[in-house]
């Protein structure tokens, strides 16, 4: 699956309001304190693209009166956003894909009417400065400049503000700006958990293991491609011609274009894989779990499931026993031939992103930024993604002097 991610950098200091009424807030983290000023208002809203219902690119809305977030746990810190991410999920969840469980995950004892989740902030990757910390966080401070993925469950980053958990930020590369560095969380996280989590690989086992990759030039595959290599693997990846050269400088060793006909034959012809990761899903599983070794621990981890696609359609309760049978039935299918069938989710994690720091710093990861938009053409970015002329590296900049702020 080609992953297209667009990227919002902002370069706002703090601009706020020449009003004479001003108020001083005191921000604990357990060694010291700092005092910030702001007007009333600039307290209480900030700008935002937001959507008031799910629907196409005409719900996207600017707007100067989104609520400004606030500290509900001890363990949740402030982060003003220097740079955003935006990922497919975004474009599906404007849609009103995976509202279902998504609305759950946010009012578990449903205590909200219906709706209340507007208006929505999208936006799954951050990068951004702490300016203020719960009384538990211990790990950060105010002004630790910090990167993360935000849970589809939460509001997103497509703002001034975002407040997120201490166990899902990690601090920045200190090799990248904050552009460059909302390049990765969120794919970062979805590949670590796949590969991690779901496929047992790690930089101590992966030596000489022969890994696939089926969609290998999208944000996960570019990601997963150079996180296997700093790990001693051998990658092999499927993608477009256009799309050769870049997987190949990632660190690719073999790479199979799908573009001249059915990929089944050429990876049928080359020695048994260790793990395949599937980006792609469809008709993939109907061959690709034969391209694995059988009886010695082989994985097929696909992150194309039909679990929120489930709840959606036939509700929480009905669609997750839906997904439990499908999961169940496909496991023991492939488990009798030798070969493990797992599926794969994104997962929040602050410590993951932490080792991911440390190669980004090492040089063993890099991070590619294509384009810029302003922030007042986000919609553009939206559409651009959506009809895939951007491989994912879009950049919307933020400036004092733009209009929307």
């Amino acid at each position: 699956m080609s992953s297209v991610r667009h990227l919002i950098y902002s370069r706002l200091l703090f601009h706020y309001s020449k009003s004479p009424i001003v108020n001083t807030s005191v921000c604990w983290n357990g060694r010291q304190k700092r005092l910030f000023s702001t007007t009333n208002r600039r307290r209480t809203v900030m700008p935002a693209w937001v959507i008031d219902k799910y629907g196409g690119s005409d719900v996207l809305r600017f707007t100067k009166n989104a609520s400004f977030p606030v500290i509900t746990y001890p363990n949740e810190v402030i982060v003003k956003v220097n740079a955003a991410g935006l990922n497919p999920i975004d474009v599906s969840m404007r849609g009103g894909y995976g509202a279902a469980s998504l609305s759950v995950k946010r009012d578990p004892l449903s205590l909200n009417q219906a709706g209340r989740e507007f208006p929505l902030i999208l936006g799954r990757d951050v990068s951004g400065v702490i300016m203020e910390c719960g009384l538990d966080v211990k790990y950060f401070k105010e002004r630790d400049e910090v990167w993360a993925a935000i849970p589809p469950w939460k509001q997103g980053s497509l703002a001034e503000f975002v407040v997120l958990s201490g166990n899902e930020i990690s601090r920045k590369p200190k090799s990248l700006s904050h552009k460059e560095a909302a390049a990765i969380p969120y794919v970062a996280a979805t590949a670590w958990s796949a590969l991690v989590n779901t496929g047992g690989l790690s930089k101590d086992n992966c030596a000489k293991k022969r890994i696939l990759i089926l969609g290998g030039s999208g944000g996960v595959g570019t990601f997963a491609i150079q996180m296997l290599k700093a790990w001693g693997a051998h990658v092999t990846v499927t993608c477009s011609q256009n799309a050769e050269q870049l997987v190949r400088d990632l660190g690719a060793d073999h790479v199979v274009d799908y573009t001249t006909g059915p990929v089944e034959k050429p990876l049928s012809a080359l020695e048994k894989f260790d793990l395949i990761l599937d980006n792609v899903g469809g008709e993939t599983e109907r061959w690709a779990l034969s391209l694995l070794k059988p009886w010695a621990g082989g994985k097929y981890v696909t992150l194309v499931t039909p679990f929120l696609q489930n709840t959606d359609l036939l509700g929480v309760a009905d669609g997750m026993m839906q997904t439990a049978a499908t999961m169940a039935t496909k496991a023991l299918k492939h488990l009798v031939k030798g070969v493990h069938y797992r599926w794969g989710f994104f997962a929040p994690s602050g410590p993951a992103l932490d080792e991911i720091s440390e190669m980004v710093d090492a040089g063993q990861i890099r991070a590619v930024v294509e384009e810029t938009f302003s922030f007042a053409t986000v919609p553009q970015a939206f559409e651009k993604m959506e009809k895939g002329h951007a491989r994912g590296k879009t950049v919307v900049q933020i400036s004092k002097e733009d209009d929307y702020l």
